[in-house]
């Protein structure tokens, strides 16, 4: 992939929608998030029509704070998972990236101030329409001894959030797949913050 990747998350249509374009603005995934599903079940798609599937996620219980989000390929074949860390997630958002049963990589918000200062900033009549081009959250994925390997960073905006996705260090094809697919699980499920 062409990096910085630049993923788009539109808040204004009434299913949330993804769309991740590369450095030369091909669209590389694309995801449109179904409303009023007790288990979550996305699928990542590789056009906007939604006529090509890539990747699936499956919630493995019905609307759990910390449940588990399984990724398989469009073979059925299984990629990997990301999942909540439950309470530890409420001050700063952290998840853990699973291959099979073993955690090898995170997901940390590397200030959590940031949200707290646009919920107040929102509160403020008129001034709390610009929180997108004031509070930009920060996320940083890392191997379990700490290297940051990728990072994923709002751009201020106002009628879409707007992230910018840029690799740190090297990461395998296996990686760059269950990161890429936990980061946008992640703002779904996130997207209230920032």
């Amino acid at each position: 992939m062409q990096y910085p990747l630049e993923l788009t998350f539109k808040f204004w249509a009434l299913a949330p929608q993804i769309s991740v374009v590369d450095a030369q603005s091909n669209l590389v995934f694309y995801v449109k998030q179904k409303l009023f599903k007790l288990k979550e079940a996305i699928t990542i798609f590789a056009d906007a029509d939604r006529t090509r599937p890539l990747y699936y996620i499956k919630a493995d219980r019905i609307i759990d704070f910390s449940a588990r989000y399984d990724f398989t390929d469009s073979n059925g074949a299984n990629i990997g998972a990301v999942k909540r860390r439950g309470l530890k997630s409420l001050w700063r958002a952290r998840y853990d990236i699973f291959d099979g049963e073993i955690t090898n990589l995170n997901i940390q918000e590397k200030n959590p101030w940031v949200k707290i200062a646009d919920a107040l900033f929102a509160e403020i009549p008129i001034l709390g329409m610009f929180t997108g081009y004031v509070f930009n959250p920060v996320y940083l994925v890392s191997r379990s001894d700490g290297t940051v390997v990728m990072r994923l960073e709002k751009i201020p905006s106002f009628f879409s959030r707007k992230f910018t996705i840029k690799p740190i260090d090297q990461i395998s094809d296996r990686e760059e797949q269950q990161i890429l697919l936990s980061l946008m699980m992640m703002l779904l499920l996130e997207r209230n913050r920032g």
